[in-house]
C-alpha cells in the first residue's frame, strides 16, 4: 500500500499541533414547511451539555472533546430527533442539521427518537443505518451493500459478490434511490437484469443515513418487490471547505465538500481501484479496473425553495491475463485455463443524474424530479482467446439502457392527516446488438440481432395516513396505478392497481403491533422487454409478457427502550408472486437467476413462474450506549418458484436459516473493536449434464458445463459461515484527522462451499483430452470450487 508524501508529512509533523475544542453546530426546522424553529432544545445523551436554537433556528455546542456522541433535538409539540454516534474532532465543527415533525396531538415534550419510532408512511420493515454504521461495519469494507447484510431478512451469496437478496426474492427486486433521485445501479461490473456487484459504488463518506424497506412500501415508490434502499447524501459545508482521502486494499478515494457563495453547497467524491495491477502481482488470469464519481449540490433559491442537483457513474473494465505464474501445477493451470476459456473481455459504465426541485408552503411541499439514467454494457468472447480469426468469435454483446424519468409528488399536512399525490412518466430506449454462436434459433441458425426498442412508462398514486384512538391507532391507506407500452396487458394502467394498506397499534408503552397488506408490481428487466429473434420480431412483446406482480402479507410486534437506545422486534411475511418470466429455452423460472456475472432475460419467456416467500424475522437492536452497539437478526424463510415443467420447487434463494450477530465496542483513547459472525443455510442449485457436457460439439461451443434443466434446484449446497474482525484507531488533530483500520474477513477461514466447476482434462501441453472410449467426447472432471480465503485490509482515513 502506498501513501502519498504530503500525507506522511502532515502525519509526522502536525501532530505537534495544540489541541482545539469540538464543535456541533446547525439549524432546526420543520421538514413541512422548511420555517426555523426557535428555541428548541439541544442536547447530548448521558451529559449535563446542551443548548437552545435562536430565532433562526440556529444552535451551537462547544467545548466537546473529540469522541462519538448521541445528539436530540426537541420541541414542545413535536416530535424529538436523535442523531447517533455523530463524529466530533478538532479539525472542524459538525454540521448537524434537524427537522421536527409536528406533533398536533400532544403539547407535552415527545421524548421517543424518530430514529426508533416508526414512520407514519412506512411503520414496519424498516432498517435505518447512519454513517458510522456504515463505515466502522466488521468486514463490509465500507460497502453499504454487504453492511446491510446484517439486518433480518438479507440473504447474501459464499461468493464476492454483493448480492441483495431480501425475504427469498431475487436480486433484481430492489430499487435504490439517493435524495429521492432513483439510481438503478448502485455496483461495480453489475449484472445486467440483476442488480449484483461485487464492489459497491457509493463513497460512504459522503452518506448521511440510508433507510431500508423489506414491506409496507409506500404509494410514492414503485417498479420493486423485495425493497426499496432511500440513501440520503450529507448536504456540502456551509462553512468552509474540507476533504478526505481514504486509501484502502484495492482503491484510492478522494472527496471534497464546502460551500459555493452564500446558497450553494457541494460535495463530490472519485475513486480509482488499483486492482488490475494487484491481481497481476497475484498470478490471477482476470484484471478488473473500476472507476467511479458522485456529486451533489444543494442550493436554497430562497426561504421556500430548494434545488439539488446529483451524479453518480462508474467505468469498469474487465481484462483477462494470460501470464503463466511460476511453479504453476497440472491442477492449477487446468482451473486458470477453464477460467480464460470462460471469461468474456468486457467493459461496462453506467450513470444517473437528476435534478430535485422542493417548493415549500404553510401546510406542505411539492416535489418535482427529473432525472437520466444510462448502463452501457459490452462483452465479447472468441474460442481460445484467438482473435486473429473471425471465425473464432463465439459472442459479441453490447446493449445500452437509457431512462428519462420525470415525477411531481404534492404532500399536504393539514389537522393530523398526511396527504400524499403524484404521478410520473418515464421514456426509455433499450438498444441491443448480439452476435452469439452459444445459441442456435430456428432451423439452427445462430442468434445475430440488432434492435432499438422505444417504451413509455406512465403511473399515478394518492396516500394518506392518520392517528385515532388518541392517536394510539396508525391507519395508513394507498393505491397507484402503472402501464407501460411494451405489452397490451401492460400498457392499461388498471391492470396494475396497486393497493395496500398498513397500521400500527401502540398496544403499551413502548409496544407496538404491527400489520400490512399490499399489491405490488415491477417492470421485467429491458433484457427481456426488447428481446428480438433473426427474424426482427420482438417475441416477448409479441406474447404479451407482463408486469411481475407481488402480494404482501406482515404482521408484527416491535417493543422499544428509547432511553437505553434499544428496540426488539418479530415480524412474519408472506410473498406470492404471479406473472414471473420464465425461459422457453431452458424451461427455467428468471427468479432463480441472478447471482453471477453476465446478463440475465435476453431470451424468450413466458410469463408464466409463480412463486412464494414466506418466514419469520427477529430483530435486537442496540445503538451505542454506554461504548457499546449491537445487532442480532434470525431469520427463518423458505422461497419456491414454480419452473414450466415442474411445480413449486426450493428457488436458488432458499436458504432457511439466516443468522447474523454484530457488536462492537468503543475503548479509551479513541480505540475501537468490531465483530460480525454470520451463518446462513445452504442454497439449492441445479446439477450438469455430464453426457451432454462432455460431447466435443458442445465444449467447444460453451467452454463450460451444460446444466440439467430437469433437476433444477435438485442439489443443495452445505451451510456457509463467517466471521469478520475490525479494529480501527483515530488520532484527532487542530486541522486534520487520521483513522486507521484493520479489517478481516473470514478470520478463521471457512471454505464455504459453491457448486463443483466441470473442466476438461488436458495433457503436458495444455491441449484437451479426448475419451478414448468415445472419440465425440472430452474427459471432463469436477474440481472444487470453495469460496474463502482469510482476506486482511488495512485502511487510511485522512481528513483535512
Amino acid at each position: 500500500m502506498k501513501v502519498s508524501l504530503p500525507a506522511l508529512i502532515l502525519f509526522f509533523v502536525c501532530t505537534t499541533l495544540l489541541a482545539q475544542e469540538g464543535i456541533i453546530q446547525g439549524k432546526i426546522v420543520n421538514p413541512v414547511n422548511n420555517e426555523p424553529i426557535p428555541f428548541a432544545n439541544v442536547i447530548l445523551q448521558g451529559l449535563d451539555k446542551g443548548t437552545v436554537s435562536d430565532e433562526q433556528g440556529q444552535y451551537k455546542i462547544t467545548g466537546l472533546e473529540p469522541g462519538l456522541y448521541n445528539v436530540r433535538a426537541s420541541f414542545v409539540g413535536f416530535k424529538s430527533q436523535t442523531f447517533y454516534e455523530v463524529q466530533v474532532t478538532l479539525a472542524r465543527p459538525v454540521q448537524l442539521d434537524f427537522e421536527l415533525e409536528e406533533d398536533a396531538s400532544n403539547l407535552e415534550e415527545v421524548v421517543v427518537s424518530s430514529e426508533f419510532s416508526r414512520s407514519e408512511v412506512t411503520p414496519l420493515s424498516a432498517r435505518k443505518l447512519n454513517a458510522n454504521e456504515i463505515e466502522r461495519y466488521p468486514g463490509g469494507n465500507r460497502d453499504i451493500s454487504r453492511v446491510i447484510q446484517s439486518l433480518p431478512g438479507v440473504a447474501s451469496t459464499a461468493s464476492f459478490r454483493n448480492d441483495i437478496i431480501i425475504r427469498g426474492g431475487a436480486p433484481n427486486e430492489n430499487k435504490f434511490f439517493i435524495d429521492e433521485i432513483e439510481v438503478p445501479v448502485i455496483n461495480h461490473f453489475a449484472t445486467q437484469g440483476s442488480s449484483g456487484g461485487p464492489v459497491g459504488i457509493l463513497n460512504v463518506n459522503l452518506i448521511k443515513n440510508v433507510d431500508v424497506i423489506s414491506g409496507g412500501f409506500p404509494a410514492n415508490r414503485m417498479n420493486a418487490l423485495s425493497s426499496f434502499f432511500e440513501f440520503q447524501l450529507k448536504d456540502g459545508r456551509r462553512d468552509k471547505m474540507f476533504s478526505q482521502v481514504t486509501v484502502g486494499a484495492s482503491e484510492l478515494t478522494f472527496s471534497n465538500e464546502g460551500p459555493i457563495g452564500d446558497r450553494t453547497t457541494y460535495i463530490v467524491s472519485a475513486r480509482r481501484s488499483y486492482l488490475q495491477g494487484l491481481f497481476r502481482l497475484l498470478g490471477l488470469p482476470f484484471l478488473p479496473t473500476f472507476n467511479d464519481f458522485t456529486f451533489k449540490t444543494k442550493t436554497q433559491i430562497n426561504e421556500k425553495t430548494e434545488l439539488t442537483v446529483l451524479g453518480v457513474g462508474a467505468i469498469d473494465q474487465f481484462a483477462l491475463n494470460f501470464d503463466v505464474p511460476d511453479g504453476e501445477t497440472l491442477e492449477d493451470r487446468e482451473n486458470r485455463l477453464f477460467l480464460l476459456d470462460n471469461l468474456p473481455i468486457s467493459t461496462q459504465w453506467n450513470y444517473a443524474t437528476g435534478i430535485k426541485l422542493k417548493r415549500f408552503r404553510e401546510n406542505g411541499f411539492w416535489t418535482f424530479v427529473l432525472s437520466r439514467n444510462m448502463l452501457n454494457n459490452r462483452a465479447y468472447k472468441y474460442a481460445q482467446n484467438d482473435e486473429s480469426q473471425e471465425d473464432n468469435l463465439l459472442f459479441d454483446y453490447l446493449s445500452q439502457e437509457s431512462e428519462n424519468k420525470f415525477r411531481a409528488e404534492n404532500s399536504v399536512f393539514k389537522d393530523g392527516l398526511t396527504l400524499k399525490y403524484g404521478v410520473n412518466y418515464e421514456f426509455s430506449r433499450y438498444l441491443i446488438e448480439n452476435f452469439d454462436r452459444q445459441v442456435l434459433v430456428q432451423d439452427g441458425q445462430v442468434l445475430d440481432i440488432s434492435s432499438i426498442s422505444l417504451f413509455h412508462s406512465y403511473g399515478a398514486f394518492v396516500m394518506a395516513s392518520k392517528k385515532y384512538l388518541d392517536e394510539r391507532l396508525l391507519v395508513n391507506l394507498g393505491v397507484r396505478m402503472d402501464g407501460s407500452d411494451f405489452g397490451a396487458t401492460a400498457s392499461n394502467p388498471l391492470n396494475q392497481l396497486s393497493p395496500r394498506f398498513s397500521t400500527s397499534y401502540q398496544l403499551g408503552d413502548n409496544l407496538f403491533w404491527n400489520a400490512n397488506a399490499g399489491v405490488y408490481y415491477q417492470k421485467p428487466p429491458y433484457t427481456v422487454l426488447g428481446f428480438q429473434n433473426n427474424e426482427g420480431a420482438f417475441v416477448n412483446q409479441e406474447n404479451d409478457v407482463r408486469f411481475i406482480r407481488s402480494t404482501h402479507l406482515i404482521t408484527g410486534l416491535e417493543w422499544q427502550r428509547p432511553e437505553k437506545n434499544r428496540r426488539f422486534s418479530a415480524e412474519v411475511f408472506y410473498k406470492n408472486y404471479e406473472n414471473y418470466p420464465s425461459s422457453i429455452r431452458n424451461g427455467i423460472a428468471l427468479a432463480n437467476l441472478g447471482a453471477d456475472f453476465g446478463v440475465i432475460g435476453n431470451e424468450p419467456v413466458n410469463s408464466d413462474a409463480r412463486g412464494r416467500a414466506y418466514g419469520l424475522e427477529l430483530l435486537a437492536q442496540q445503538r451505542l450506549f454506554k461504548g457499546f452497539y449491537g445487532i442480532a437478526a434470525l431469520t427463518l424463510v423458505r422461497s419456491e418458484f414454480t419452473n414450466p415443467n415442474t411445480e413449486f420447487l426450493p428457488s436458488s434463494w432458499d436458504n432457511r436459516f439466516i443468522l447474523s450477530l454484530t457488536a462492537g465496542k468503543r475503548l479509551a483513547k479513541d480505540w475501537e473493536l468490531g465483530a460480525r459472525w454470520r451463518f446462513l443455510g445452504g442454497t439449492p442449485y441445479t446439477p450438469y449434464d455430464f453426457q451432454a457436457s462432455s460431447l466435443r460439439s458442445n465444449w467447444d461451443l460453451f467452454n463450460q458445463g451444460v446444466f440439467d434443466f430437469t433437476r433444477i434446484n435438485g442439489e443443495r449446497l452445505n451451510s456457509f459461515h463467517q466471521l469478520d474482525l475490525r479494529v480501527d484507531k483515530k488520532y484527532f488533530y487542530d486541522k486534520w484527522n487520521l483513522n486507521w483500520y484493520f479489517d478481516i474477513q473470514n478470520a478463521y477461514n471457512f471454505q464455504a462451499e459453491q457448486q463443483a466447476d466441470l473442466v476438461p482434462q488436458r495433457d503436458d501441453q495444455g491441449q484437451l483430452l479426448v475419451d478414448p472410449q468415445d472419440p465425440s467426447r472430452y474427459l471432463l472432471r469436477e474440481v472444487p470450487n470453495p469460496a474463502g480465503t482469510v482476506l486482511p485490509t488495512i485502511g487510511l482515513i485522512i481528513e483535512f
